[in-house]
């Protein structure tokens, strides 16, 4: 007896998942400028290189006979991939599902990707467009209350931090746990304009008698660029894939491993004028630090977050 049934039945709900939250949902995601979990982790990673764990994680609906008949995917993907040719852990909420919303059971798979990043010493790279979990306004209505988090394995979050790099791109309406995942980062980043971060949405500052608050006055990227939550602000995602490249490749996978050697380029009897009056006198003026470290060490620098 062959498993060739079996096999193509696997295909079919691989193909499901693959639908994320229906064409209708993908092509909200790109009207707001925005791309899907799986179009980021094809953008962010070598090609072909990504292999994703649980993509069958979901839920299903059968007929009397036990034949599938819908499948909803979780909104969260994860796997491991190549950048530069190096293993990382990639890892991505969906908002075409539910809204990247994190409630119930929901964030079993993000606590395995935590874990398996910590586990197996490799960098962790989160693509955050969610909520992450803490009481939507969804569930509200349903049950008529809200709940505490649990917040389930944040040590890991916070171990891996002592391990290997960690490193969060803010890509849409992040608030809750989702804003304390970019947080609790390495290197942090967020896109402008299609992207905010927040403690809690419009919806739910709105439930709690808040009233009416936009999501670029709750948490724009001017606010956390300056208030020291995200580190650096870009204008598209394509520049936030590039611009996490380029920081992990100045690190090494883990603290086991010694980081890349490069050529060096610099003159060692180069000399900088600049650096002789950068500094004001008055000491109520500001310079940046960030011209100095260029200057010293003579390296690109990421870029400014203004």
């Amino acid at each position: 007896m062959s498993w060739k049934p079996e096999i193509e039945e696997l295909r079919r709900r691989e193909e499901l998942a693959r639908q994320m939250g229906g064409a209708e949902k993908v092509a909200r995601q790109h009207q707001f400028g925005k791309l899907t979990v799986r179009e980021r982790i094809e953008r962010l990673a070598d090609p072909a290189t990504f292999h994703e764990i649980g993509m069958l994680a979901g839920r299903g609906e059968y007929d009397e006979d036990g034949t599938l008949r819908e499948f909803r995917p979780s909104n969260f993907v994860f796997g491991t991939a190549a950048i530069d040719g190096r293993p990382v852990v990639v890892s991505g909420d969906d908002f075409t599902v539910r809204g990247g919303s994190a409630d119930a059971s929901i964030p079993g798979k993000r606590v395995k990707a935590e874990g398996l990043a910590l586990e197996l010493e490799l960098p962790h790279v989160r693509l955050v467009d969610g909520m992450g979990g803490g009481g939507s306004v969804k569930t509200i209505e349903t049950a008529g209350r809200t709940y505490i988090p649990e917040v389930r394995s944040w040590e890991i979050v916070v171990g891996h931090l002592a391990v290997a790099p960690s490193v969060s791109l803010a890509l849409g309406s992040v608030a809750g746990i989702g804003a304390a995942r970019v947080a609790t980062s390495h290197y942090s980043l967020i896109v402008r304009g299609s992207a905010q971060m927040m403690i809690a949405g419009p919806a739910l500052v709105e439930f709690a008698g808040g009233g009416v608050v936009a999501k670029e006055d709750l948490g724009h990227a001017r606010i956390h660029t300056t208030n020291g939550a995200i580190d650096d602000a870009v204008d598209t995602e394509e520049e936030a894939f590039a611009r996490a490249r380029r920081f992990l490749s100045y690190l090494p996978t883990s603290v086991n491993e010694l980081p890349a050697r490069a050529t060096p380029t610099d003159d060692p009897g180069r000399r900088d004028e600049h650096l002789a009056s950068i500094v004001p006198r008055d000491p109520r003026k500001t310079y940046k630090m960030r011209e100095v470290l260029g200057s010293v060490a003579f390296v690109p620098m990421l870029g400014g977050t203004a």
